[in-house]
């Protein structure tokens, strides 16, 4: 509900205040697994709201995160791509957070990479899984993670099974090298943390479509299933 948060007059001191708690925070402090995918979750969340709320062209809300730049615009990076977010005196992109850390070669080799957090982050568009109102700690990063994965593939726009075939969100065509390497297959990653209603209508779809993604902005009128 950006408009709600904007209406709120504490909301740019807290954006501020946070922005500065990141940009003074040093990484090595992390210990371990659990803390280190929860912060930067947390971190990839917040600085994409804080993006759609502080960055508003004429003073309004984007309509979708690529307004920013990317595929309207083609002569600008994305709002993914570029190096906006600061963190222990590091500037990132959201891509380098995701990609480059998460899902990264380091964090691969430690055992600490997790095809679930496709599931967590949130590039605020309508097609996104859903963002949770709470923070990941490290006390509930393993139960947050699988909830928020079986809560993506309970909604239609991330899983179902349309005359027999099997749709899924586009998530899974774009990062199928990391459901694979979890799971086998995109398939085995769907049966293996779908509900068990879905997983049955799974078992039994065939073939595997990808659902096209939405990218309007995910604010609260472009979820009429939930008014």
């Amino acid at each position: 509900d950006y408009s709600g948060a904007l209406a709120d007059d504490r909301t740019a001191n807290l954006l501020r205040e946070q922005r500065q708690a990141l940009a003074g925070f040093d990484p090595a402090r992390l210990n371990g697994r659990e803390e280190a995918v929860a912060f930067w979750i947390n971190a990839y969340n917040f600085f994409m709201v804080d993006k759609i709320l502080s960055d508003r062209p004429g003073g309004q809300l984007v309509s979708s995160v690529w307004d920013y730049g990317g595929r309207i615009n083609p002569f600008v990076d994305s709002v993914f791509e570029r190096e906006l977010f600061n963190v222990g005196g590091r500037d990132l992109s959201l891509d380098g957070i995701e990609k480059g850390i998460l899902l990264g070669d380091d964090y691969k080799a430690k055992g600490w990479k997790d095809a679930r957090v496709h599931f967590a982050v949130n590039c605020a568009s309508t097609g996104c899984p859903p963002l949770r109102n709470r923070v990941y700690t490290a006390a509930n990063l393993d139960a947050l993670l699988a909830e928020n994965t079986r809560r993506a593939l309970n909604t239609p726009r991330h899983l179902r099974v349309t005359s027999g075939e099997l749709y899924v969100t586009e998530l899974f065509d774009w990062y199928e090298d990391d459901f694979v390497e979890a799971s086998g297959s995109i398939r085995g990653f769907v049966l293996e943390w779908a509900e068990s209603d879905q997983a049955n209508k799974v078992r039994s779809a065939r073939g595997l479509r990808f659902s096209d993604y939405e990218w309007p902005l995910n604010r609260p009128d472009n979820f009429p299933e939930l008014q």
